[in-house]
């Protein structure tokens, strides 16, 4: 048993995630490497190696000869008797090779071919491992800033936060622990190249995933994030059990789980509202905090038409148009606000206290025009009756 080549790949096994097959067959070409310096070429040549006790042999193939061209391929009948005694002309032997024989040249290539196998493999497990982590969400510590790009160690690599990855107006200090959403893993010759992100949407939604245990586990589902990073975030929630509330889950008691997400977004403001399929009451939600009294869709143009209060109207368009901005990303519908006046001055919202009034005008002056023509039959009646006496006296 080799122990000391044993020993040597099961610590390059745990300390590098490299699997001892893959470190054996470096081995094995390393040493057919080296036998091609050696020898100057290695297409007879064999290697075998024992996995379980790391023992190994290299041997050549040369075919038996009377007289002997080319010694990597070819042996005298005299050698090939000694090696065994049966060999007979054109009959193939197989001859070890003792690797210690090899010279110093092609010992330090063979060395060269191990360590490079053990790069690429090192860096092979690191792209797997991080490519894996796609669209995940973890916590790295920061490295340095680079220019107005920051480093971000995540354990075994380096990450880097680009400038229109970040949200404005945030400070980052080496050694501080920040979460970030990994938006793309590259493989490259100097080891896997990461993109994060701190203003991606999906960051809001695994923060939720790993804080509410209901999203977690599929009850509540986030239909739609909408987000302006650093500012004020959007989100529709559905819940698949109808004795779950999908909003008080994801704010939590007392805001708890909230206040969290909020606190590692550094304040971003974050509205939770209710899922619909019905567009109208959808986009009526996705405008919280702001009231609405009347909200006209077309799902086939994915334009809206929503009429809100005169006194609500500001707080329904948001500060710079915010609120109307998100609640149409939410959506995906183009909104339209009016506010009750505009709409009915433009003919978009029907004034039906107008038409109540007029009914009762209606009403009022056709109980008048009855009344005035009872009262003219009554006096007709009244004369005939006058004229009739008359008469008879």
């Amino acid at each position: 048993m080799n122990k000391e080549l044993m020993d040597a790949l099961n610590v390059l096994e745990k300390e590098k995630n490299i699997s001892k097959d893959t470190l054996l067959g470096a081995i094995e070409q390393s040493l057919i490497q080296a036998c091609k310096n050696h020898f100057g070429k290695a297409d007879n040549v064999h290697v075998m190696i024992n996995p379980e006790t790391c023992d190994f042999s290299v041997y050549a193939e040369r075919e038996v000869k009377e007289f002997v061209e080319d010694p990597a391929l070819e042996i005298s009948l005299t050698d090939a008797q000694k090696i065994n005694a049966n060999a007979e002309l054109g009959d193939v032997i197989k001859v070890q090779i003792q690797s210690k024989e090899f010279g110093r040249i092609a010992t330090q290539n063979a060395k060269n071919v191990i360590l490079q196998k053990i790069r690429e493999e090192e860096r092979k497990v690191l792209y797997d491992q991080y490519y894996g982590m796609e669209k995940e969400v973890v916590t790295g510590i920061v490295q340095r800033v680079m220019g107005k790009n920051v480093s971000i160690n995540l354990g075994k690599a380096d990450a880097i936060l680009a400038e229109n990855e970040q949200v404005r107006g945030e400070e980052f200090h080496p050694t501080e622990h920040i979460k970030v959403y990994i938006l793309e893993v590259k493989d490259t010759p100097k080891g896997p190249r990461i993109q994060v992100s701190r203003t991606h949407p999906g960051l809001v939604k695994r923060l939720f995933e790993s804080e509410v245990a209901e999203v977690r586990d599929g009850t509540v589902e986030i239909k739609s994030i909408a987000r302006e990073a650093g500012s004020r975030t959007k989100i529709a929630v559905w819940s698949n059990d109808p004795d779950v509330d999908p909003v008080g889950a994801c704010v939590g008691m007392n805001g708890a789980r909230v206040n969290s997400i909020v606190e590692e977004l550094r304040g971003e403001k974050i509205d939770i509202i209710n899922w619909d399929e019905n567009p109208a009451i959808l986009i009526e939600n996705a405008l919280s905090p702001a009231k609405v009294i009347a909200v006209m869709a077309d799902p086939d143009e994915k334009t809206a038409l929503v009429v809100v209060p005169d006194y609500q109207l500001s707080l329904a368009i948001g500060k710079e148009g915010q609120n109307a901005r998100l609640a149409a990303r939410l959506t995906g519908f183009k909104i339209d606000i009016k506010s009750e006046t505009q709409a009915k001055e433009s003919g978009d919202l029907y004034d039906y206290d107008e038409e109540e009034e007029f009914y009762e005008d209606e009403a009022a002056e056709d109980a008048e025009n009855v009344e005035e023509s009872q009262e003219a039959e009554e006096t007709e009646v009244s004369e005939e009756v006058s004229e009739e006496e008359t008469t008879e006296e």
